[in-house]
């Protein structure tokens, strides 16, 4: 009974993964509308505020349906803890969401090097969500501030972008106790964004370099062509 309550969790995130991907990044562009559009009173900010609801409640239901298939639960809960951080906080939901883009099978099975590119690429599409989505994380919390510098969308990104990649000018600063929190998950991310890039180039110069000493090795040892002269063992 267990076994086959779990593998229905396994056959619903399955059938839910694609689906979910593209409500992540649906959720993304409608938060992005309720945040930077001024018109409150708008057909599109509306529309836009309906769909980032409904989306967001989408991703609790998700959530307590496969704890409720989940045997046992608390492999589950500490397995899952993306996503429960993701259900309660849907800015992190693209960027968890992301990760389930390796299952595709057209991603999978491939050799080294198609798997470094991959790695590099979900690399890049990870820094870039991850800094668009604290940006506007950090705008909201800001821009009602009367001694805020980050009132913009322009000034958040440029924040963003010169923390993440820990240049810190210091010409804009998050005041707010809310915006210093994501200004702290945006620091940690950072340096994992950082490390993985740096092991990726590590790794690809490491292959690079063992393949240029193989080919030296194998040309060292060819077979002499038929024009060689011959050696003193083979005059004797």
């Amino acid at each position: 009974m267990t076994s086959d309550r779990d593998a229905r969790r396994v056959r619903w995130e399955e059938r839910t993964r694609v689906p979910f991907l593209v409500l992540a990044f649906l959720y993304l562009i409608a938060w992005s509308i309720v945040v930077l559009v001024d018109d409150t009173h708008s057909a599109l900010w509306g529309v836009a505020a309906v769909l980032l609801i409904g989306i967001w409640l989408t991703f609790i239901v998700d959530y307590v349906v496969r704890l409720a298939l989940a045997k046992p639960r608390r492999t589950f809960v500490l397995a899952s803890i993306p996503d429960a951080v993701a259900a309660l906080l849907p800015v992190f939901r693209p960027v968890v969401q992301l990760r389930h883009v390796v299952r595709v099978p057209l991603l999978r099975d491939r050799g080294g090097a198609y798997q470094r590119v991959r790695i590099g690429v979900m690399t890049a599409a990870f820094a870039v969500v991850f800094v668009y989505s604290i940006a506007l994380a950090v705008l909201v919390a800001e821009r009602t501030s009367p001694d805020a510098t980050i009132t913009t969308f322009g000034e958040a990104i440029w924040w963003a972008c010169v923390t993440v990649f820990t240049v810190g000018y210091g010409d804009y600063a998050p005041v707010t106790v809310l915006g210093r929190f994501w200004a702290v998950v945006l620091m940690i991310g950072g340096v994992a964004i950082i490390g993985v890039t740096s092991a990726i180039v590590v790794t690809y110069l490491g292959d690079r370099i063992r393949h240029h000493e193989g080919e030296s090795a194998d040309a060292d040892g060819a077979a002499p062509g038929p024009d060689a002269a011959p050696s003193i063992e083979q005059l004797d």
